[in-house]
């Protein structure tokens, strides 16, 4: 399979990442466009469209075209996409790229085939799918073919995947929407019901990386604070109020107890020797939700298995579509071309 030109990709929620053959990452950028409202003609794509997202005037929208890991704008998503790819390949590479794209483990067969329609839209010549449990298990180094259970916790923007995996198969796995865009929200809810002060996504998300935290924190963490611009709820009018990381903890702690409840529920089904493979081995954190703090402490508090956060987070699914892309031969009994009941839409 491997050109010049094939590519892994991670349509995401929040991002868009691609590793291209022999070149590695060569593109990280965010999953959002710019469009004027009443025309729906695009403004801005990626790092553009970002910067406008809460500050654009009534008749500019800035929004994501992926929602929880699927496409909610068809022909947005295809736009950007076909506007990333362009950027990555020069026309002499553009013959018609092949793809490994990872997939959320819970999608439908109308969801895959929705994605590949807008990869072929975009000039993509034949896509492979891979889950996204594999992808990331391979991004961080596991190997994948040993029968042995290894458990993956995978948490994106929109969606967080858990999964067990052995012998390159998922043997149990749940998608659940406990993930960054999730904790971002109960922040947001937080301030809003404890300050009557209104905040953006972005805020909320600088917030949970500033001093987000998902353990009870100590005396001095619990003073850490940081200033937050709002709206007043009551006179419209901007204000500024410090912002404990004691109060995110409340704010995150039943969101938090949540996610480790699902992962919970996945060790439940699984076999019993998988189980006991991973009390030993532990479980590894991917994905971009992974980095806040003290979440490896709280999963093991509550589960009293190990638990540790891979070394990039962010870049793990997108490298593990690399993995498959560099040698196809290797992995291709975990690529999905997708043809089942396929229909070119």
């Amino acid at each position: 399979m491997a050109q010049l030109n094939d590519l892994g990709i991670d349509l995401g929620t929040s991002n868009v990442l691609i590793y291209q053959q022999g070149k590695g990452l060569v593109l990280r950028r965010p999953a959002v466009v710019a469009i004027e409202r009443s025309t729906k003609k695009v403004l801005a794509i990626g790092d553009d469209a970002q910067r406008m997202v809460g500050r654009t005037p009534s008749n500019i929208m800035a929004i994501r075209p992926l929602k929880q890991g699927t496409v909610a704008d068809f022909e947005l998503t295809n736009t950007m996409l076909r506007f990333f790819l362009n950027g990555v390949l020069s026309k002499r590479l553009f013959s018609g790229p092949r793809v490994v794209m990872s997939v959320p483990s819970g999608v439908t067969e109308t969801e895959k085939h929705s994605l590949i329609n807008i990869l072929l839209d975009a000039g993509v010549k034949r896509t492979y799918l891979l889950d996204r449990p594999l992808a990331a298990a391979l991004g961080v180094g596991m190997d994948l073919r040993q029968r042995y259970g290894r458990m993956i916790v995978d948490m994106g923007a929109g969606i967080t995947d858990i999964a067990v995996i052995s012998e390159g198969e998922i043997v149990q796995s749940s998608s659940v929407y406990y993930a960054g865009d999730y904790f971002d929200d109960a922040i947001v809810r937080y301030i809003r019901k404890k300050y009557s002060l209104l905040i953006g996504e972005r805020t909320a998300e600088q917030i949970k990386i500033n001093i987000g935290t998902a353990m009870k924190p100590e005396t001095d963490e619990a003073n850490l604070a940081m200033p937050v611009v709002g709206r007043n709820q009551l006179s419209g009018l901007p204000r500024t109020q410090e912002i404990h990381a004691a109060e995110i903890y409340e704010a995150l702690k039943d969101p938090v107890a949540a996610l480790i409840g699902s992962i919970q529920d996945v060790l439940v089904r699984t076999p019993p020797q998988l189980a006991s493979d991973i009390f030993d081995d532990g479980i590894v954190l991917s994905g971009g939700a992974a980095g806040l703090a003290r979440l490896p402490e709280a999963i093991y508090t509550a589960l009293h298995i190990p638990c540790g956060v891979a070394d990039d987070p962010q870049t793990s699914v997108v490298l593990g579509c690399g993995i498959a892309v560099e040698d196809p031969g290797a992995y291709a009994s975990l690529l999905d071309d997708g043809r089942k009941g396929f229909k070119r839409l």
